[in-house]
């Protein structure tokens, strides 16, 4: 069903509160804009699929009531880019939630799978990619497009069903609680202007006076960027960024040394860039930036982490669980290297999966081997 009209969204709405599942796709744009535009959401029940127009409906916060209602199980694949959506669309943040892209690692299927690759797995059903890359801001859409929209969530109920009774199965249905209560936390959707200096392209190439000024000159980008809804790179790629940085850039005649700022940068945006990191690079070096990356003196940790990733493999297979789901390259250099805090491997079923016997490697109390080929855990007094 195609909603281009206020009245037929409300209806939608009144005939679907108190559904048991509300399965939610969005299609949209974000190529000219920093935010996303949406250009259509899809909604389905075990029932009905709703085909929403935004651009044509006058309100979508009537559907607000549906996100929140407790009674309804919010179903997603690969849901974050969704939800951001609907959080600044319709200010509602949608749950309870459950999402088929992290269940599906728990029940061996590879990491990250895609829609259509998990729908053929558990339904057998063969989706087309017809109207993968459409314009979906064009109008009026055709039957193809619409019926695509469609596919993105009428399947999501059936695949819900069934891994939901595999996970409660195997007893893993719990293990997914702290991972979608995070995709429901709001502040995972608001990112700090201040922190983006750590994802700029080659930051790693910046000493610590660096840092402080690609921190404020990325955090200018950003609240520019959010400030005008454009492209973060329309205003200056990470390269320039980085660039200016390592050039100790000082002036706007230096900052327009670096190649392409000057067609970027008029100058007043060149004026208010210089005084912010010049003002960065007089902090004192306890305020200075910190990319949590290893110093040269640290200690090589290949060998264990080559230990450790043997032994996280052996168990993921052994519960059908994806290597990266349970543990990552990421994950086990910062556990070798004593920083632990923070990861999930010490906590829940992570934890209880594989996080211990690491500890209890890493610290001398198991041992690997081979026996006929097969790798062998062995504890140790």
């Amino acid at each position: 069903m195609y909603l281009a009209d206020q009245a037929s969204l409300e209806a939608f709405v009144e005939r679907v509160t108190g559904a048991e599942v509300l399965a939610i796709d969005t299609e949209f744009l974000r190529e000219t804009t920093y935010y996303p535009k949406l250009c259509l959401l899809q909604m389905a029940t075990d029932d009905e699929v709703a085909i929403i127009d935004p651009l044509s409906v006058d309100d979508l916060s009537v559907i607000a009531p549906l996100l929140e209602d407790e009674r309804t199980v919010k179903l997603f694949h690969a849901g974050g880019q969704d939800i951001e959506i609907l959080l600044r669309e319709v200010g509602s943040m949608p749950r309870p939630l459950f999402d088929t892209q992290v269940a599906a690692a728990l029940l061996g299927h590879t990491q990250q799978i895609g829609y259509g690759a998990l729908v053929h797995a558990v339904c057998g059903v063969t989706l087309k990619k017809t109207d993968s890359y459409t314009d979906w801001s064009h109008r009026p859409l055709s039957d193809s497009q619409i019926d695509y929209a469609a596919d993105d969530v009428i399947y999501l109920p059936r695949v819900y069903r069934k891994m939901r009774s595999e996970l409660e199965s195997k007893g893993r249905l719990g293990w997914l609680a702290p991972d979608f209560e995070e995709m429901m936390n709001p502040a995972k959707y608001s990112e700090d202007p201040r922190l983006r200096y750590r994802r700029l392209k080659r930051v790693t190439q910046l000493d610590g006076r660096q840092l402080c000024a690609a921190r404020e000159f990325a955090a200018w980008r950003e609240e520019e960027a959010r400030k005008r809804d454009m492209p973060r790179k329309w205003l200056v790629s990470d390269e320039q960024i980085v660039e200016a940085c390592r050039r100790d850039a000082r002036t706007i005649d230096d900052l327009y040394m670096v190649r392409g700022v000057r067609e970027k940068l008029p100058v007043r945006d060149a004026r208010a860039v210089i005084e912010r990191m010049n003002k960065a690079r007089s902090l004192p070096k306890s305020e200075w930036p910190n990319l949590g990356k290893p110093s040269r003196n640290e200690r090589n940790v290949d060998a264990s982490i080559d230990l450790m990733a043997a032994l996280v493999r052996l168990r993921a297979k052994e519960n059908g669980v994806a290597m990266q789901t349970l543990a990552s390259h990421s994950d086990l250099a910062a556990l070798a290297r004593g920083h632990s805090e923070d990861s999930d491997l010490m906590r829940g079923w992570r934890w209880a999966l594989v996080g211990e016997e690491l500890v209890d490697l890493l610290e001398g109390r198991i041992a690997l081997s081979l026996s006929k080929g097969e790798l062998v855990v062995e504890r140790l007094g």
